[in-house]
């Protein structure tokens, strides 16, 4: 089984990449192989909603999105994380976010992502961590895909990685995710080899408010 995990910082090995070390640390002890990838410093452009990852199967614009999807459909778990700007995650991770997660609805029936359980961390130095924590979980919400949580709310403090290092409580909180995320990867396993399935005989339905 293995775990991806989205490093959404600007800087490579920064605060939020020590947050998410300690969940890879403890992901590793619990037997489950995992990959950080980080989304690097170049700009990531928004969806354009232009429609062509109907057609292609990915996103027209083929960097680092395109790059992360196809890694995905390989990847049983994921961890998002990101720093706080301005009290909300990342203009580059919402952006990278969203094109990757549309792309793939609309190009692949979320097949990257669907019933594959995920869960993200924020790192401030103050405040803004559960608004970033709320907002990249919505990702998950739309895309079928189950929510793993910790003891409290998945966020670690420091204004460098050796003051996130002293966050005790915050570096408790990535460890306990680490365990909560390999035993539900661990139930599906088990579940699987059981027969287990989920239930998609109803077909979907679609609306606009309007209509």
């Amino acid at each position: 089984m293995k775990v991806l995990i989205l490093n959404g910082s600007p800087h490579k090995n920064g605060c939020t990449y020590t947050g998410l070390c300690e969940v890879e640390k403890t992901l590793n002890e619990n037997g489950i192989e995992t990959e950080i990838f980080w989304v690097g410093t170049k700009p990531i452009a928004s969806c354009m909603a232009c429609g062509k990852c109907g057609e292609l199967g990915e996103c027209a614009f083929d960097d680092k999105v395109n790059e992360f999807v196809k890694k995905a459909y390989d990847a049983d778990g994921f961890i998002f994380g990101s720093p706080v700007h301005y009290a909300a995650a990342t203009g580059q991770i919402t952006s990278f976010l969203g094109r990757a997660f549309y792309s793939n609805s609309n190009g692949d029936g979320s097949k990257a992502f669907k019933f594959k359980p995920a869960s993200a961390i924020a790192s401030a130095r103050r405040a803004g961590t559960t608004v970033t924590y709320d907002q990249l979980n919505k990702f998950f919400g739309i895309s079928q895909m189950p929510i793993i949580s910790s003891c409290y709310w998945n966020v670690v403090h420091g204004n460098t990685p050796d003051e996130v290092k002293q966050d005790e409580e915050g570096l408790y909180i990535m460890r306990q995710l680490g365990r909560n995320m390999a035993f539900f990867l661990q139930c599906i396993e088990l579940g699987q080899e059981n027969g287990l399935k989920v239930d998609e005989s109803e077909p979907k339905v679609k609306t606009n408010f309007i209509r």
